[in-house]
């Protein structure tokens, strides 16, 4: 397998926003990826932004955010208030938030929901980040649920068994709330990372996959 994107640089910080519809997303779609970008001696700031949630749910993404990103490459971690499974119905609303997310530092890297994604709240989060952004690389994450609607994603992310563990485990441990889902398991999780591993030869035979609906090829 080629790798088109180039690896990080010590001299300067690679800023990465995560946008997430509710507050496990993040860890669901990109966790494991996370854990890679931060790699010892390179300078990374990530910044994690969720739309909805209750106040037991907000603190769960704290504690997960506080599990996969080191305290180092921690940025902000900002809510919105919107109502779960009605995006569509707060779109102006929405469409605001995400205007409010540039007062962050400038990302280069956007990871955010699939836009054939089933569940309306994560296609509007995706329509909301390409309408937003348009000068950074967006890659699309995928979450797996009852209605399936998993595609063929195109860009792929090896990760090591080490990192998978840290991913389910911050699921596991800091949305609790979520366990009663029959879905919300470590073999779900597992299970998605093991298929996309398959997917690009992954050393380990692990890996987390996004859609790049638009790379920019360029030799400096």
């Amino acid at each position: 397998m080629l790798s088109l994107i180039p690896e990080l640089s010590r001299s300067r910080t690679l800023r990465v926003l995560c946008i997430g519809a509710h507050c496990d997303d993040i860890e669901i779609g990109c966790g494991a990826t996370l854990r890679v970008l931060q790699k010892p001696g390179y300078r990374v700031s990530m910044d994690w932004a969720c739309l909805s949630g209750d106040a037991l749910r907000m603190a769960e993404s704290r504690r997960a955010m506080s599990m996969l990103v080191t305290p180092r490459c921690r940025g902000e971690l900002v809510f919105g208030d919107f109502s779960d499974g009605r995006f569509p119905a707060e779109y102006q609303r929405i469409k605001e938030f995400f205007e409010s997310l540039k007062r962050l530092p400038r990302p280069d890297l956007i990871l955010c929901h699939e836009r054939d994604d089933r569940h309306q709240d994560h296609r509007i989060v995706n329509e909301m980040a390409w309408n937003t952004f348009r000068d950074q690389l967006i890659l699309e994450y995928e979450i797996p649920k009852w209605d399936g609607g998993l595609g063929q994603p195109n860009v792929y992310v090896p990760v090591s068994a080490a990192q998978a563990q840290t991913k389910v485990k911050a699921l596991l441990q800091s949305h609790r709330s979520q366990t009663r889902r029959d879905w919300f398991t470590a073999d779900t999780f597992m299970a998605l990372l093991r298929l996309r591993g398959i997917e690009c030869r992954a050393q380990s035979g692990l890996a987390e996959a996004f859609h790049g609906r638009k790379i920019r090829f360029a030799v400096s």
